[in-house]
């Protein structure tokens, strides 16, 4: 039996414990009761999204997804070129930034969807990618990625999308030589996140910056009210979820001050 994944909570010092759900949802040309019910059954505090609509009325479906699994949009979309970024009501939001990228002719126009968020005494800078297919860029968009947290100035940073690399990749690398790859330090649940059937790949990560204390993170095949068939119907990438312990700072550091 899988150890349950820890709870949100907010302890008595201020620290917290996070629950970060990344997710490919295709924009929801599958199933989407299924992908609603996967998102609700891990109770995330922050879920980062790719592939979320970009075109016709995209926010208002945008906000329907949010509205189904009782949270609220916080920044992306079509603005980030398809990364979107969803949160709890436990998030107070400082401030929020889609980024587009340096478009690549002949290749689909890629973005960032990011924020700085505070949950307790935490104040964590956030973002939601999805690399590019082609390597050269892909390695560029990791550097991107790495520069856009830093320039958050958030005491924590968790970062998290659809890589379109394994591990063992040059911008998977590049991540993870200055961020934790949360399923490498604390494996819990299911490896691999594609293709949904029969997942042979670990394209799909969870990363977090120094100071964050990674309690559990994968594929969640075995958490109660989530079933096989829903993750296999739901998207065409499985969703990877981690719970995140970041401890309590001094009132500067809170600040954003040094």
């Amino acid at each position: 039996m899988v150890t349950p994944l820890p709870n949100s909570r907010t302890e008595g010092d201020g620290s917290v414990v996070v629950r970060a759900l990344s997710y490919n949802v295709r924009s929801l040309r599958d199933d989407e009761s299924a992908l609603v019910r996967v998102i609700r059954a891990c109770e995330p505090d922050l879920v980062f999204i790719q592939e979320a609509p970009r075109f016709f009325r995209w926010r208002k479906h945008a906000a329907r997804l949010a509205a189904k699994t009782d949270l609220v949009v916080l920044s992306g979309g079509a603005t980030a070129a398809g990364p979107l970024l969803l949160c709890s009501l436990r998030a107070t939001v400082e401030r929020t930034e889609d980024v587009l990228l340096p478009l690549t002719p002949g290749l689909h126009r890629r973005g960032f969807a990011t924020a700085v968020v505070r949950f307790g005494a935490a104040r964590i800078g956030v973002l939601s990618c999805h690399l590019s297919l082609r390597s050269d860029e892909r390695y560029a968009q990791a550097g991107m990625a790495l520069d856009r947290l830093s320039a958050l100035d958030a005491p924590y940073t968790i970062a998290a999308g659809d890589l379109n690399d394994r591990p063992t990749g040059r911008a998977f690398q590049r991540l993870a030589g200055e961020l934790q790859d949360c399923w490498a330090v604390a494996p819990w649940g299911g490896e691999h996140t594609f293709p949904p059937g029969e997942p042979r790949s670990r394209i799909d990560a969870i990363f977090a910056g120094k100071g964050v204390e990674v309690l559990g993170c994968g594929v969640p095949w075995d958490l109660p009210g989530i079933t096989r068939a829903d993750l296999s119907a739901a998207t065409d990438h499985l969703p990877v979820l981690a719970a995140l312990r970041m401890p309590a700072l001094r009132d500067d550091a809170l600040r954003g001050e040094v």
